[in-house]
């Protein structure tokens, strides 16, 4: 088993060699992206997922795809879950507690991007009340089931590097709305939320951590419109071939998950916990001047002090003290 990967390295890369028979593994967004491929390699290495879905139906192809694909070596359960909404969340959580067995990574893969203004179910800004607050209830409602060891994946984005967070207005009822600025502090959020969960679970070794898995072609910005994309993208390949490298090249699909699987199943527990990794490492913090070709993570995003203060206002606006 190699144990060294890079940017271009895929799922299977990062799991081969490596058997998951006896794994059972949560997933959020199952359906599609990223999701599918994450599920796929999974199931191919012998594990059994429990995947959520918006639409049970219309996710019954996929399971029966990925089941075809990773040729039936382990199993894929679905089961519904709207993260717009807490009672559906509180729903799946229920459902998901009435089994015994537990799991031994939660990853929480689901999300959207860039969506024009708009509310949950629950009123809170889209991006900011799918993204984290969905996953925040989520998670810690089924925090019990996850096995002694286990560990917590959050996937974030290098986009969190383009805002700076603040706990102010996090609703945007007194800052003008922007798409990009909404989802750059959704997946801060989602970084901030693994650094408290790390903390707040030492004694049975459960660790969290959050990923970056990549500039990738999916569903996920398709509110983005093809112009800003293109735009977006010449950007990057001009600053790429002004750093003295290659232009830029989308990753795929299976390289957009690699980082996910390594993270929660093949880098040392202690190396990733509580830390922000991307292109299969773990990243350093990078205050530098904002650069589409530089790595790293804003210091902003690992503080303990505004995750905890974050964990806080988070429960009073799901409801819940965990």
């Amino acid at each position: 088993m190699n144990s060294t990967f890079n940017a271009i390295s895929t799922a299977d890369d990062v799991l081969d060699g490596v058997d998951l028979r006896g794994k059972r593994i949560f997933l959020t967004g199952a359906s599609s992206g990223l999701g599918v491929e994450t599920a796929r390699s999974l199931v191919a290495h012998g594990a059994h997922v429990v995947g959520t879905v918006r639409d049970l139906r219309k996710a019954q192809a996929v399971r029966a795809a990925v089941l075809s694909d990773a040729a039936n070596v382990g199993s894929f359960d679905l089961v519904e879950l709207d993260l717009s909404s807490l009672e559906s969340v509180r729903r799946c959580a229920d459902r998901i507690a009435r089994e015994e067995s537990l799991f031994d990574v939660l990853i929480a893969n689901a999300g959207v991007m860039a969506t024009p203004a708009g509310r949950t179910r629950d009123g809170f800004e889209t991006q900011f009340g799918t993204n984290h607050l969905g996953h925040f209830l989520l998670l810690n409602r089924i925090a019990s089931q996850i096995a002694d060891g286990g560990r917590v994946v959050v996937v974030a984005s290098a986009s969190h590097r383009s805002a700076l967070f603040s706990l102010d207005d996090l609703n945007f009822e007194r800052t003008a709305y922007e798409p990009q600025l909404a989802y750059a502090r959704s997946k801060t959020a989602n970084i901030l939320f693994a650094v408290e969960f790390d903390r707040r679970h030492p004694a049975r070794g459960v660790r969290a951590t959050a990923v970056h898995p990549g500039t990738i072609r999916t569903g996920l910005g398709r509110y983005m419109g093809q112009e800003v994309m293109d735009t977006a993208i010449e950007q990057l390949s001009a600053a790429l071939v002004a750093d003295g490298q290659t232009p830029f090249q989308w990753k795929s699909v299976a390289q957009g998950a690699a980082t996910t699987l390594w993270a929660g199943l093949v880098a040392a527990p202690a190396e990733v916990g509580g830390r922000y990794c991307e292109n299969c490492h773990v990243s350093d913090v990078n205050d530098g001047p904002l650069s589409p070709v530089a790595e790293g993570v804003r210091s902003y995003a690992l503080d303990p002090e505004t995750a905890r203060l974050l964990w806080h206002r988070s429960e009073d606006m799901v409801g819940e003290a965990f």
